[in-house]
């Protein structure tokens, strides 16, 4: 890619059931470089699935170990999928975007709400009680203040949107 140095990472965010995990891993394979899942990583580390970390010691603890995994990442040249949660951290954003470029993976809300079934296993950081159209409204502002490049995914397959993603990479003035 002659717009993406060959060791800074490629940092997708989005929200939960945008496709972040399956773009990239694809993209990771389009790029011939290493795949990161934050969310699996703190599975790995915490030896538990993201919902029972979130139910047995709520929100801001799980904030916390993501903050905390995401900042001892020590990667170059990976694409990273990181939790539709990572948003709220200034200082995990500012570790990831240190060596590499936030793509944001856009999905309009009617859209995830179809993809979205399993909320209350899949792990997703959301108050009780709370609508996924409030969480959608709360963290957009968040996903557009660090996003370096937009991709719109609707209509798209998973494979257009590697090949979107790529193109905005090589020329990142012209993304979406």
């Amino acid at each position: 890619m002659p717009g993406l140095p060959p060791g800074q990472n490629v940092v997708l965010i989005g929200m939960p059931g945008v496709g972040k995990s399956t773009v990239g891993v694809l993209l990771a394979k389009a790029m011939s470089r290493s795949f990161v899942d934050t969310d699996v990583e703190i599975q790995a580390r915490e030896g538990r699935r993201l919902q029972e970390i979130i139910d047995a010691d709520g929100l801001a603890a799980f904030r916390a170990v993501e903050e905390r995994d995401i900042c001892a990442l020590d990667c170059r040249g990976h694409v990273i999928a990181t939790g539709g949660s990572v948003v709220y951290s200034a200082k995990a954003m500012a570790h990831l975007k240190r060596n590499g470029i936030v793509v944001l993976l856009e999905l309009a809300l009617p859209l995830l709400e179809r993809r979205l079934t399993n909320l209350g296993s899949r792990g997703v950081v959301m108050a009780q009680g709370q609508t996924l159209a409030s969480l959608f409204a709360e963290r957009r502002a968040l996903y557009e203040r660090y996003a370096e490049v937009r991709i719109d995914c609707a209509g798209l397959t998973h494979e257009q949107t590697v090949a979107r993603v790529l193109a905005a990479l090589d020329n990142p003035k012209g993304h979406d």
